[in-house]
């Protein structure tokens, strides 16, 4: 068979695929999924810098999250003199600050995408519209339970995990570098975090997929299989307790409070963004800023897959990897049949 044939044949099976997958999405972005280049081996020192370039050099999440915390360090942080006690004042201005971040963070795109419809279906996964009248959300209301769930739950653990750290730099128990001393790992530590969150999602999720844990916790958050911004973060509190563990980190390893912000950021208003349930941000009918993650929609619509994200090849390593194919999802319905006993 010639090299033209066999591209030929690779080509019609993509393409297949595609269409496939077409049926089940309103939209998604080309497959296969990939994951970072980072991990590939043999090692492609291009495509890894122009991974990283893509996220960091223009504006995106992981910018503009980093941005958001320094400006949250220099103006609307108390000062960690007044941080050596637990005392109500400083405590309480912690929680309405990421109160009001999660609320703008969350609400601005909740009113952009589905309350206005500014995009209409326009990169969205998923055909339908958030949920009203179902009986598996509290109040019957998606938005209203993800509300909750999000702000209730979410930001108090959010803040109270914040607090301890902040007590702990006031106090010198939580190791501390400044740009000052260590410029070079002061700006790396930016660029490993996302790598080491993703990493403790990753058996954190798996944790949460554990039968029991799943029933008693992480259900909570799976009632949401057609996601929305609010959709992140509503989380049972035992998840929220779980998931935001990863910042326990900057108790081990030297870090600046901006560190801790952007950290927070990252699994706060990440998860908003990731949950948008869009590909990107439409401006002038080109997409110009980089969202939701079909990687984890996957997750969302088949349960038993890619528990990570695609920064971290962990999925495929151990064989929970779905990329989008639709040999992919019967292999992940035969294995929700055998571990919950459904194949949906």
């Amino acid at each position: 068979m010639s090299v033209s044939e066999r591209t030929g044949q690779a080509t019609d099976v993509q393409d297949n695929a595609s269409e496939a997958m077409s049926r089940e999405w309103n939209w998604h972005p080309e497959l296969p999924v990939r994951n970072s280049p980072l991990f590939s081996w043999p090692p492609n020192p291009t495509k890894i810098f122009n991974w990283y370039a893509t996220t960091w050099l223009k504006v995106s999440e992981r910018s503009l999250f980093a941005l958001l915390a320094v400006a949250v360090w220099l103006y609307l942080q108390p000062a960690l003199e007044r941080c050596r006690d637990f005392e109500f004042g400083w405590i309480a201005q912690m929680y309405v600050r990421n109160l009001a971040i999660m609320i703008i963070g969350a609400g601005a795109l909740h009113l952009y995408f589905c309350t206005f419809a500014k995009q209409d279906k326009k990169l969205k996964y998923d055909r339908r519209d958030q949920a009203r009248n179902a009986r598996s959300f509290s109040w019957n209301n998606q938005v209203v339970d993800n509300m909750f769930w999000s702000l209730a739950s979410g930001v108090t653990v959010w803040t109270a995990y914040e607090v301890l750290l902040m007590w702990g730099y006031a106090n010198e128990l939580v190791p501390y570098v400044n740009f000052g001393e260590n410029p070079v790992w002061f700006l790396l530590w930016f660029v490993v975090l996302p790598i080491w969150a993703s990493f403790h999602f990753y058996w954190v999720h798996r944790l949460l997929h554990w039968p029991p844990l799943y029933r008693l916790a992480h259900s909570l958050h799976h009632r949401n299989v057609n996601v929305g911004p609010w959709s992140g973060l509503s989380m049972h509190p035992i998840e929220h307790v779980l998931y935001l563990s990863s910042v326990l980190i900057h108790w081990v390893v030297a870090s600046h409070p901006i560190h801790v912000f952007f950290h927070f950021y990252w699994n706060t208003l990440g998860a908003a963004t990731t949950h948008t349930g869009y590909e990107g941000l439409l401006i002038k009918d080109r997409n110009r800023f980089q969202l939701g993650a079909f990687f984890h929609q996957l997750h969302h619509r088949y349960f038993e897959c890619n528990y990570g994200n695609a920064d971290f090849p962990w999925d495929k390593w151990f064989g929970s990897f779905h990329n989008g194919s639709p040999e992919a999802t019967e292999k992940v319905r035969e294995r929700r049949r055998r571990m919950h006993g459904t194949g949906r």
